[in-house]
């Protein structure tokens, strides 16, 4: 594999360059099956959904019909039009600004940012890390700390002293896995601007060199064990942090994604292991991190990507803490964990696999949350479940144990997703971000998007039909569904379903892919990614899909935000992001004047210069939001 290719890729496109699944003809009659919207939609041949169809979408989209017919919309502002301009856009009566920048540096001895060359390993240990993501908004003492992810990085203006964008000696090896992990910075509003409080105790940054203690049923384990930690109970750091998650006990949870692309092995004739090819790890990944550092040659440490691909969680208000990789949780790769006290006590995380075709988790405590109580460790023991959705619009959790798995809990752990194919969990469109409502016992999940639904099967071989909660051949836009536990607890086995939105494009498209009809002209969008709910209990829905604003996609601009009403079905635009950006990660302050936004990897292909303008170095950037006048935002 090339360089350039390298640079190109996504982690997604380069699973498929590296680890591509077999094609199949199994399924090319799915292909067929997809009909027209109005069958679609009206509980027709619904390409195996049609219980779905006449219980969700079509009802959530009258409802928001109705209601902005008969009712004033919950959705108080005027809705952004899609564009493709590179900077931010926001309704009128609202505000932008940047918080901190790749770069920033969080200590006052530290350099200043340098756009020539992107710094050094030194200075990037004490800056802000690139491509922040998932974050969360914490408060002490009168003091407000932001943990925030910084997922991976944009070689090109990372290592601008390097002709081709690659490290090519250990500091810029060491600069690489600085910017990745998680930035914990003190911020504050000074002469009516956010930014970050430089020398505060609490500013830290938790990178791929960090410490962390391995905890839950992995720890100790043959297959977690190396040269470096011969006991296995102590991993060093963490990488390609996504979503995220809070507890009411005041940690911070970031999850692991796309841990597979920064492994290689030295030997060309290195034999991949199924496991490892279940996981996408291969002998060329995007980043060459085995340049200064062995542990991420196969070759020399065959166990070291067993050891990430997790929740850790973090204890963002002492910064003497160290983070517990939480193994209990599975190992996969995660995109947000969504924390919701069960009424029974018991801790539930809800868990998303987001790669195409694999599963979507749930985690419940063995111990219950005590208010006030120490609560430190209830994720280190409980049961892992998986989700099993079925077309009548019901579906169940099936436990992931050693009677149903017929593998140890440890292996479990490690091997999270032959776990799940082996009860036959539901295949699911790449499940990114899990939401869980905050006034009833709802749960909402973003699948993003899926090319090959229908069409091959996942990596582990498990099917992918065109059916249930992905009832899209090929699917391009996304969808976001949601499910009811039964009895209205969050323990239940049992769960109800439906759609909440099928993403599409309804100006180029007739049939399904117009998607459902609480989609039009003017909302339209592609590829739901994070979500998150406000304090009024509205959806947040943040993008991450097709910018080209051509062919299927034309008329959808710019990577967005909008917002969801779940009673109503009704969806507006609310930002618009710079170009070539992702929008993800949420957070408010305290008294709710204040949304925190990251905007990532602005001009990804070369073509921004957000936020700064001019020709300067586009730099992925915590933005804040608030209304002129200064009245309650979330």
């Amino acid at each position: 594999m090339i360089i350039e290719q390298k640079q190109n890729l996504s982690f997604d496109e380069l699973d498929e360059l590296v680890r591509p699944a077999p094609e199949v003809v199994e399924f090319e009659e799915v292909a067929h099956r997809m009909v027209s919207r109005r069958g679609f939609l009206s509980g027709g041949a619904a390409v195996g959904a049609s219980a779905f169809v006449m219980g969700s979408t079509t009802l959530a989209a009258g409802n928001a019909l109705a209601a902005a017919e008969t009712a004033e919309s919950r959705l108080a502002f005027s809705m952004v039009k899609a564009n493709t301009l590179d900077t931010v856009t926001v309704p009128e009566g609202y505000k932008w600004e940047v918080v901190a920048s790749w770069g920033d540096p969080l200590f006052s001895n530290a350099p200043a940012f340098d756009p020539m060359t992107g710094g050094t390993g030194a200075s990037q240990e004490l800056a802000f890390g690139d491509h922040n993501d998932g974050m969360a908004f914490f408060a002490k003492d009168g003091k407000q700390i932001m943990a925030i992810n910084n997922e991976y990085t944009n070689e090109k203006t990372l290592h601008a002293n390097r002709a081709d964008g690659m490290p090519i000696n250990a500091d810029d090896v060491r600069k690489n896995k600085a910017a990745h992990g998680v930035s914990i910075i003190e911020v504050d509003q000074r002469g009516g601007k956010w930014g970050i409080v430089q020398d505060s105790p609490y500013n830290r940054r938790i990178t791929a060199d960090t410490e962390m203690d391995i905890t839950g049923p992995a720890r100790g384990h043959k297959w977690m064990q190396t040269s470096a930690d011969p006991k296995g109970v102590v991993a060093k750091g963490t990488w390609n942090n996504c979503g995220n998650g809070q507890t009411p006990w005041g940690t911070y949870l970031t999850c692991e994604e796309n841990f597979n692309g920064y492994f290689s092995a030295s030997d060309a004739n290195y034999t991949m292991s199924d496991d490892f090819k279940r996981y996408g790890v291969s002998t060329k990944g995007r980043y060459d991190w085995a340049l200064g550092d062995e542990r991420f040659d196969l070759v020399k440490e065959p166990n070291e990507p067993n050891r990430f691909g997790y929740v850790v969680e973090i204890d963002p208000l002492d910064p003497t803490s160290r983070p517990k990789k939480r193994t209990a949780l599975g190992r996969f790769k995660h995109e947000n964990a969504e924390l919701a006290i069960a009424g029974n006590g018991h801790v539930v995380v809800y868990l998303g696999d987001d790669e195409r075709g694999e599963f979507l988790y749930r985690f419940v405590s063995k111990h219950k949350y005590l208010a006030g109580g120490n609560n430190r460790d209830l994720l280190e023991e409980g049961t892992l479940y998986v989700a099993k959705f079925h077309d009548n619009n019901r579906g169940e959790w099936l436990a992931l144990t050693p009677k149903t798995t017929g593998m140890t809990e440890a292996e479990i752990a490690i091997h999270t997703r032959m776990a799940a194919s082996k009860v036959g969990a539901t295949t699911m469109d790449r499940p990114e971000w899990v939401a869980s409502h905050p006034h009833k016992v709802e749960v909402y999940c973003a699948l993003t998007n899926n090319k090959n639904r229908g069409v091959k099967p996942n990596a582990g071989g498990d099917e992918t039909p065109a059916v249930g909660p992905n009832p899209r051949v090929k699917n391009d836009f996304g969808q976001i569904v949601r499910w009811m536990p039964m009895n209205e607890d969050h323990t239940s086995a049992e769960f109800k379903w439906d759609l909440f939105v099928l993403a599409g494009n309804p100006a180029v498209y007739t049939d399904a892919n117009a998607g459902s009809k609480n989609i039009n002209q003017d909302n339209m969008f592609n590829s739901p990614d994070g979500l998150k709910f406000d304090s009024k209990g509205l959806l947040w829905i943040q993008t991450d899909g097709n910018y080209s604003n051509q062919g299927g996609f034309e008329g959808q601009g710019n990577n967005q935000m909008l917002v969801g009403d779940p009673e109503t079905g009704e969806i507006r635009r609310f930002l618009v992001g710079p170009k070539e950006c992702e929008i993800t990660g949420l957070a408010w302050n305290t008294n709710k004047t204040t949304m925190f936004i990251s905007v990532q990897h602005p001009g990804e292909k070369g073509n921004s210069h957000w936020p700064q303008g001019g020709q300067a170095v586009p730099r992925s950037s915590v933005i804040a939001i608030s209304r002129e006048d200064g009245a309650v935002i979330g």
